[in-house]
């Protein structure tokens, strides 16, 4: 049979490699085990049926494309632009780019593609988005749950994402999403983070100041 044919192939190649007899060889081929498939779902922090819900593939079908792309030698801006091509929203192309660079261990999750360190924190609170948007845009607002820090907003789009400099010069990158008439969405990616140590400290301080927003805004 052809496969006991290729078989034995596999086992006499062993076999000069190695000296084993051909009764040791063909023990060690037969239990040798195949390397399980990568969980890219694990690597990327996207759940499989996640990513396939929110851009109509798998995390196997996107690493085919962005490889096909040579999305390990081009920069993070450029793979997300191509993602978004495929019909992939702005938000989803962003989280696409980075679950591939993740899975391609240009990146560890936390960490930018430079080197750097980001954190990132969500939340939804029961008002219309315009509100919510508001509160970040407006300072006196802004005042009453983020207190003593003094934002330099750098660009903004109403109701839809803003880009603001922190006080020590790291960023922040924070978008909007209406989730009705009365719910809405925040996300806020503070990066550009010089440590671990650092974006996990912030994770605990924003989990804290979307709280505080909460009571302002609820």
């Amino acid at each position: 049979m052809p496969k006991e044919k290729d078989l034995k192939r596999v086992v006499r190649a062993r076999m000069e490699k190695t000296g084993e007899s051909y009764t040791a060889a063909r023990v060690q081929t037969l239990n040798k085990k195949a390397a399980p498939p990568p969980d890219y779902a694990a690597l990327s922090g996207v759940a499989e049926e996640t990513v396939k819900e929110k851009t109509g593939r798998s995390w196997a079908e996107w690493v085919e494309t962005l490889d096909a792309f040579g999305g390990t030698e081009k920069p993070h801006r450029d793979v997300a632009a191509y993602v978004h091509s495929q019909g992939v929203s702005g938000w989803w192309s962003q989280s696409v780019t980075v679950g591939y660079e993740r899975i391609k261990g240009l990146r560890a999750i936390g960490q930018r593609r430079a080197g750097t360190w980001e954190m990132t924190r969500s939340r939804t609170f029961p008002v219309p988005v315009s509100t919510l948007f508001d509160a970040f845009a407006n300072a006196r607002k802004r005042a009453k749950w983020l207190p003593g820090v003094k934002l330099t907003i750098r660009t903004s789009q109403k109701d839809r994402s803003m880009r603001a400099t922190w006080p020590d010069g790291t960023s922040l990158e924070i978008g909007f999403m209406a989730k009705g008439d009365a719910k809405s969405a925040v996300a806020v990616a503070h990066t550009k983070l010089p440590e671990k140590a650092v974006a996990d400290q912030l994770k605990a301080y924003w989990s804290e100041r979307l709280d505080a927003l909460a009571d302002v805004v609820s």
